[in-house]
């Protein structure tokens, strides 16, 4: 299960709960910064979101990297960019600019040479064997499930090291997908888009081996800041919501508040 982060306070308080590994979903980033999820984000912009969020946390950081920031050669700066940044994986997808949500309708793919030969340039830039390579196809909701699955294998036999099928509209088109398509395969479970809710241990049973809410969390929030809002502008005091709030001492606790004031006294030789 590994949970969207859409900065580095939240990437903690996933650690915190357990999870093996984070998403630096694009869609969760670009949304923060105030602007839609169609390919405006720049490299640098999510390199620097990704340094905050590595260096607050110890486990993996999967990082959305879009279409890998333009073509094929790009793609070689995306990774060592990305891989500097101290993340774990890239996801890269094949649609073409100006990219959509994947589980809205507009949407244009590059094709499937293109791709491959961006996923054989993401696999010779790495330095590091072990940063994962994953290859998404929005095949799915431009050309059918079938296309998906060719995509997918050509994707695979161009070196991915894990395949993201994007908006599977069904449990039967989940698992036959993992029937057509060898090798690791990721999910995605967002909410309000093409593919049902499937339950965690049910993909896993099917075969998946990584299981995203990218928008989880950041949609959660949001609901609560804008009811908050509405509260306050309803009655002119926060009263009401303090049982909602995370506390003072919640928020040090997770930010390490008292480990920074004992390091200060150290040094001072106290």
């Amino acid at each position: 299960m590994v949970p969207g982060a859409f900065n580095a306070l939240v990437a903690r308080m996933i650690e915190r709960a357990g999870f093996p590994a984070l998403y630096v979903s694009g869609a969760a980033v670009s949304a923060g910064m105030g602007i839609p999820d169609i390919g405006l984000l720049t490299l640098s912009e999510v390199a620097e979101e990704t340094r905050r969020i590595t260096t607050a946390v110890s486990i993996p950081a999967i990082v959305d990297v879009d279409t890998g920031f333009g073509e094929v050669v790009n793609v070689e700066r995306t990774v060592r960019t990305i891989e500097a940044a101290e993340a774990a994986a890239i996801q890269i997808e094949d649609q073409r600019l100006p990219k959509r949500c994947g589980h809205l309708s507009g949407k244009e793919l590059v094709s499937c040479d293109e791709m491959a030969a961006k996923v054989r340039a993401a696999v010779a830039a790495r330095r590091d064997a072990d940063f994962m390579i994953i290859a998404r196809t929005d095949a799915r909701g431009v050309n059918g499930f079938d296309d998906a699955v060719a995509r997918a294998k050509v994707y695979r036999n161009a070196g991915a090291d894990a395949i993201f099928p994007e908006a599977m509209e069904s449990a039967d088109e989940f698992r036959r997908f993992r029937q057509a398509v060898d090798g690791p395969l990721v999910a995605n479970m967002t909410e309000f888009g093409k593919s049902p809710l499937i339950p965690f241990d049910e993909l896993a049973a099917i075969g998946y081996s990584l299981v995203l809410f990218p928008v989880t969390l950041l949609r959660l929030a949001m609901k609560a800041v804008g009811e908050g809002l509405a509260e306050i502008k309803a009655t002119g005091s926060q009263r009401n919501l303090i049982g909602r709030m995370q506390t003072r001492q919640e928020l040090y606790d997770i930010l390490g508040y008292a480990d920074y004031e004992q390091r200060d006294k150290t040094y001072f030789g106290g």
